[in-house]
């Protein structure tokens, strides 16, 4: 970030009981005075209502341009009690288990500080980070009521100067837990204009960019004035500290990276992958039928609904055999199958109807490579020919004993020396999915390319999709992430 978070406080008196801080600023001085801080701020007021001094204090930060915690929108949503019990499961279970252990002579009612999406109680501390990802307020109470079964009865704001000792500790550590740049001494390091953080998973299988890549992404960022830092899925509470989000695992729609989107795109942070960039790639049903509707070239592909009645013979005699099965979420050649004949057809359906509900079932087409074309921001910029793993049908072959089997091999070309055609059909995909970063796989065939998939995550690996431009496609990324930054 351009600076570390600066605190509003309703009066500087109010942070007595805590570290001394540079950071910190009376509300007043902050709605009279036009701040040089450009970096977001926490607005610690205890009166948020419509029209007052911390709403204001909200409501002028971000007409400054700068990230406030909270937002006008998340003040006003604290205001509309009717829209609390969307965002919460039933939790009778657990606040019962938690009456039983810690308030036994008062069984009705749970009240439940929440310091930056953290509470004193370890059980509670799922239910908490839910509540502070719907209302990203710093100080919440939520009030708990039990009437047959345990509702949320109201949340509101907590003053800082009404805590108990306790409570203070527990907020202390939150907020260094939180951002811990706020306790941070001025770094003899060159200070840079944004934050970004890249979001991995060290202990992924296949990962969508080896270690060296990720070195290179970070270097790059500093060359565009960026200071990029990995953070991994157990960062989710600090990832207000940056401007912009860089996912580099798989993603999915029922996984933490989709939530990390989604936090990132609610607080005004630039995010590659967006969320409705995963939301329309990740699942191939979607895909199916907003490339049918807009007449892009696929594999001739129909659904299979599982209940349904199956005519497994007209489908072969359709499609001819071998046919492609697919599960709608795969990744990696995982859950896209080949049946050879009617037998063969009905098994591999039974297994992966095991896994989706919705099946999708594609014409197959051999061919010895497949063009993947990585475009950002609707320009293509790299491309590779993966070519089919060793006496296999796929470009991975998770059943082969040896690594080297695993996968095929490959070659990076300039996009120039793509055929035309095949540019075109991946430009035309990707504008129907947004201006992120996408990768295109594409097979060429007699009648002339077809789309097979659009990758919302593409691998971006050391030695593989950068063999040709080398550093500068790390460098054409971070200076997409500059330019949005800047808009």
């Amino acid at each position: 970030m351009h600076n570390a978070p600066l605190i509003i406080l309703d009066d500087l008196a109010d942070w007595q009981p805590y570290h001394p801080s540079q950071s910190i600023i009376s509300a007043a001085d902050y709605i009279l005075q036009a701040s040089k801080h450009r970096g977001p701020i926490i607005n610690l007021c205890g009166d948020l209502s419509y029209l007052s001094t911390g709403y204001y204090v909200s409501l002028l930060a971000e007409a400054r341009g700068q990230r406030a915690l909270p937002s006008v929108t998340a003040i006003n949503d604290l205001a509309n009690l009717s829209h609390y019990q969307l965002f919460l499961n039933d939790n009778t279970r657990l606040l019962n288990r938690f009456v039983a252990q810690h308030q036994p002579e008062q069984t009705n009612v749970v009240k439940l500080l929440i310091c930056f999406g953290r509470t004193a109680y370890a059980e509670l501390e799922d239910l908490a980070r839910r509540m502070f990802e719907a209302y990203p307020c710093p100080l919440l109470e939520v009030e708990f009521r039990f009437e047959g079964r345990w509702h949320l009865h109201a949340i509101r704001n907590r003053a800082l100067s009404d805590l108990s000792d306790n409570e203070q500790t527990l907020f202390g550590e939150s907020l260094e837990y939180f951002s811990k740049r706020v306790w941070r001494k001025a770094r003899s390091r060159k200070e840079y204009r944004f934050d970004l953080a890249i979001l991995h998973d060290p202990d992924e299988k296949i990962p969508t960019s080896d270690k060296k890549a990720l070195q290179k992404f970070i270097r790059a960022a500093r060359d565009n004035d960026i200071d990029a830092e990995l953070i991994t899925k157990a960062d989710f509470n600090r990832l207000l500290e940056f401007d912009a989000l860089f996912i580099r695992e798989t993603t999915r729609i029922n996984h933490y990276t989709y939530h990390f989107a989604k936090k990132a795109e609610a607080n005004g942070m630039v995010v590659i992958d967006h969320p409705e960039s995963i939301l329309r790639c990740a699942n191939k049903v979607f895909l199916n039928e907003m490339l049918e509707k807009n007449k892009v070239p696929q594999p001739r592909t129909e659904l299979l609904v599982m209940g349904d009645a199956i005519d497994f013979s007209a489908i072969g005699q359709r499609f001819g055999y071998p046919v492609v099965l697919k599960i709608p979420d795969g990744s990696f050649s995982i859950g896209v199958e080949k049946a050879k004949d009617e037998t063969e057809f009905r098994k591999v359906a039974a297994e992966l109807f095991k896994m989706s509900t919705i099946l999708l079932v594609q014409e197959y087409l051999p061919t010895d490579f497949d063009w993947r074309i990585g475009v950002l921001n609707n320009r293509a910029i790299y491309a590779c020919k993966y070519f089919m793993a060793r006496n296999h049908w796929q470009i991975y072959n998770h059943s082969s004993e040896t690594s080297r089997g695993k996968s095929g091999s490959f070659a990076c070309l300039g996009v120039h020396q793509v055929p035309k055609e095949v540019v075109k059909i991946a430009m035309q995909a990707t504008r129907l999915v947004g201006d992120g970063l996408y990768g295109v796989d594409i097979k060429e065939t007699a009648k002339g390319p077809v789309i097979i998939e659009i990758n919302d995550n593409p691998s971006i690996d050391s030695g593989v999709e950068d063999l040709y431009l080398g550093d500068e496609l790390y460098r054409i990324i971070m200076a997409d992430f500059l330019r949005r930054l800047d808009d």
